[in-house]
């Protein structure tokens, strides 16, 4: 099982709508998937899912089918995380359905992560609780890789989110908060990834599932550009020429050589893809609740629609192509 979080603390770079894609698009590559709304917001379920079909799972027996639901127990202090509900999307894409209320543990989990340190075993329980939610999860999904959107933060809900990650990906968009959420987020990882470290080896439960903790950055994903005649235009020009170096700086700690020539997007081995925006198909993919490169003429998509619908097929193809062998997930 692979797991991959999509990170960035600036919001509104098109991460959710980046998550839900790949996950649609790895299902189309015959994969197995399990997508994961650990956001607060709960975005992602909502564009896997109907009003009607939400209204029904948060409605019925206290939100007990949503990842607050499998959490209740242990932070209730009644026992450990209950079985997780996995809300079946497609036969290959299931999804850990998120809760407006998610919030309300980031206090538990703040205050639980200085008491690893005393070897104490409810600390452990509590920090672990979103990776073993994601192992039984991918278990019941028989799941190759398992999709976890989190919000825009470095708080300690996203801490125990990211723990569970092997991998991390970056969506951004050239701008200047883009730049300096990067400068945050590289020495945020790193600090968490060495206080797990330290935390791994006092775990007094031998039996209790541990996540490596890993949270290897695997490369950026530039959403949103505007592009004229293909080329970025001027006002966003100036970021993305900036993004390579402050993510080899910030995120890889790379120090660039002298005399070195610095990367732009188009030949940076870090960044896995510069997605356009495409403004006109996002509607129609909302009415059809389907990803937009599925949309076909009936869904509305038609002459200029169905051309752009498969430009972005493309892109995202190629996108789960270059992810999928970053991160050693086998394809059929």
């Amino acid at each position: 099982m692979k797991t991959l979080a999509f990170f960035n603390n600036k919001g509104g770079v098109g991460k959710t709508t980046l998550v839900y894609h790949l996950a649609w698009m790895f299902a189309e590559l015959g994969l197995s998937v399990l997508a994961a709304d650990l956001d607060p917001q709960a975005n992602l379920t909502s564009m896997f899912l109907s009003e009607d079909e939400l209204e029904d799972i948060w409605e019925e027996d206290g939100s007990s089918r949503t990842v607050t639901g499998c959490l209740a127990p242990l932070m209730e202090g009644t026992g450990d995380i209950a079985e997780p509900y996995i809300a079946p999307i497609t036969p290959q894409i299931g999804l850990i359905v998120g809760d407006l209320s998610l919030s309300s543990v980031e206090d538990e989990l703040s205050n639980q992560w200085p008491d690893c340190l005393d070897r104490k075993a409810r600390a452990f329980r509590v920090i672990t609780a979103f990776w073993r939610m994601l192992e039984m999860g991918a278990s019941q999904q028989n799941a190759d890789v398992v999709l976890i959107d989190v919000a825009p933060s470095l708080g300690a809900l996203n801490r125990s989110a990211l723990i569970s990650a092997s991998h991390v990906v970056i969506p951004l968009v050239p701008d200047l908060y883009s730049i300096q959420g990067l400068k945050n987020l590289g020495p945020t990882l790193k600090a968490w990834r060495e206080e797990w470290g330290e935390r791994l080896e006092r775990n007094p439960i031998p039996t209790l599932s541990m996540p490596e903790g890993r949270m290897t950055p695997v490369g950026y994903v530039v959403l949103q550009h505007a592009v004229r005649l293909d080329r970025p235009v001027k006002a966003y020009q100036r970021w993305l020429e900036r993004v390579p170096s402050v993510y080899r700086r910030s995120v890889l700690a790379e120090t660039p050589s002298k005399g070195s020539i610095e990367a732009t997007p188009d030949n940076d081995p870090n960044c896995l893809a510069q997605l356009k925006h495409y403004r006109s198909l996002m509607p129609l993919a909302q009415e059809a609740r389907k990803p937009m490169f599925l949309l076909t003429p009936a869904d509305g998509a038609l002459g200029g629609h169905f051309q752009a619908a498969q430009a972005c097929r493309k892109e995202f193809r190629a996108l789960a192509s270059a992810l999928a062998g970053r991160c050693s997930i086998p394809l059929p």
